[in-house]
């Protein structure tokens, strides 16, 4: 079974990089039968915040990816306890007694020597009693993965295919922390192992912890997941953006951004699939395919996703939007009103121009024209096809035709220059209110 995760640290809101990953994971698991999971990476203590727990959970179940399990990391450290005593037995994870300044130190020598800043090892030359004597000086080791030095790191990945690292070319990386605090590194091996996860879809600025950790599987006796490396989002200035880094689902909603949009949107960005606006995520489960993904940065713009987001707005069914709209709107309303809509929201804008007080006195030149329309109102049938009957008696009355005669008709009915269609609005506004908004835009007593 096809088993994604995604695994969001707990430490701010989630943004749109991280809706992307977490969207992507769902639909390889969705495509496949399989299952998506959720884990918390909530080892950082300091930083962690229940609070980022609870907007997680509720950004996921707002976009419809509710995970089919949750797990937490603070949960389980008892297994990366046994995970490292299994690796330190067998020579590949060792203590190392460092200062952060020393490290600091090391790593400026050996650029100025034109070096790579790659961990020299120095811990491994120490002697049992080299170790004491720091630990008795209050000296606590910090704990690394040694890396096997024999051979390339060599993986094909999904998106970005064959990729090959030398393992010489990399410091051993620091696991667990002085203080006994887990990074990210062995933790997430240790979880993806135990919860049987078979690909990692994630971004490519992880390729070289991948390498790190496909040699940790091995150590661990463990087969490795199947990797993806998605290129990063960049704002559409054209590079990587602060502003893009803080675009989150509270900052989407206010705008009046339907989950649709953006599940729709961030489905196929840096696909070459074309984005449409699926109100269904059926066809978007469909076609997920890795293989369909380029190289290139992904480019996401507000303004686009804003533009897709009236597409699938102009779709959706009454009962899909019952809840928002203003109390007492039909599904009539809506779907006589929904064409117009950039957002759900502005709903409550034309529900005040069909049932509500629109004033809007005519130009000069047309009160007379507006005075005869409300006579031919008056003596029309009101039924489904009134916009019909009146603009024809009205034509018939004035001689006026185009947009003389049907720009102050819809001026004078709702308030406005432009709109849905008046055949659809008109029976809406019914015939007492179209009479009295005729007659006060010909300044006329109603």
């Amino acid at each position: 079974m096809v088993v994604t995760r995604f695994a969001p640290s707990p430490t701010g809101r989630l943004h749109v990089g991280n809706i992307r990953t977490a969207l992507h994971n769902w639909l390889w698991a969705r495509r496949h039968g399989g299952r998506f999971v959720l884990r918390l990476d909530d080892t950082d203590r300091e930083r962690s915040d229940e609070a980022f727990v609870h907007a997680i959970r509720a950004d996921l179940g707002w976009l419809g990816l509710a995970p089919d399990e949750e797990h937490r990391q603070s949960a389980r450290f008892a297994a990366y306890e046994a995970a490292l005593e299994r690796l330190a037995a067998a020579g590949r994870a060792y203590p190392a007694y460092e200062t952060a300044q020393e490290l600091e130190l090391k790593r400026k020598v050996q650029l100025g020597r034109g070096l790579p800043p790659v961990y020299d090892r120095a811990a491994l030359q120490l002697t049992p009693e080299e170790r004491s004597r720091l630990e008795a000086d209050g000296r606590r080791p910090h704990w690394r993965f040694r890396l096997d030095h024999d051979a390339p790191i060599v993986w094909d990945d999904l998106v970005r295919g064959r990729q090959q690292l030398d393992p010489a070319l990399l410091s051993d990386p620091v696991i667990r922390r002085a203080d006994g605090s887990w990074l990210y590194m062995l933790p997430s091996a240790v979880d993806d192992i135990d919860m049987g996860v078979t690909h990692v879809v994630r971004g490519e600025d992880h390729v070289t912890n991948t390498g790190l950790q496909l040699q940790m599987f091995a150590a661990l006796g463990a087969p490795a997941p199947a990797f993806a490396h998605e290129a990063l989002l960049t704002g559409s200035e054209g590079k990587l953006s602060k502003r893009l880094g803080s675009t989150g689902v509270e900052e989407m909603r206010a705008e009046g951004i339907e989950p649709e949009a953006i599940v729709a949107k961030l489905a196929r960005l840096g696909t070459s699939l074309p984005v449409e606006p699926f109100a269904d995520r059926a066809p978007l489960i469909e076609s997920f395919d890795f293989a369909t993904f380029g190289r290139a940065p992904a480019r996401f713009d507000m303004e686009e996703l804003a533009a897709l987001n009236a597409r699938i707005v102009h779709q959706l069914p009454f009962d899909r939007v019952a809840a928002r709209l203003p109390d007492g709107m039909t599904a009539a309303d809506w779907d006589a009103i929904r064409p117009n809509l950039r957002n759900v929201a502005e709903a409550a804008d034309w529900w005040d121009i069909l049932h509500g007080h629109v004033e809007r006195p005519a130009e000069p030149e047309d009160r007379a024209f507006l005075a005869e329309a409300a006579g031919a109102a008056e003596e029309i049938a009101w039924d489904a096809d009134a916009w019909r009957a009146l603009t024809a008696a009205i034509k018939a009355r004035t001689g006026r035709s185009g947009k003389a005669l049907f720009l102050p008709l819809r001026r004078a009915l709702t308030g406005r220059d432009s709109g849905p269609e008046m055949a659809a609005l008109l029976p809406l506004i019914g015939r007492d209110e179209a009479l009295r908004r005729l007659r006060a835009a010909a300044g006329a007593p109603s």
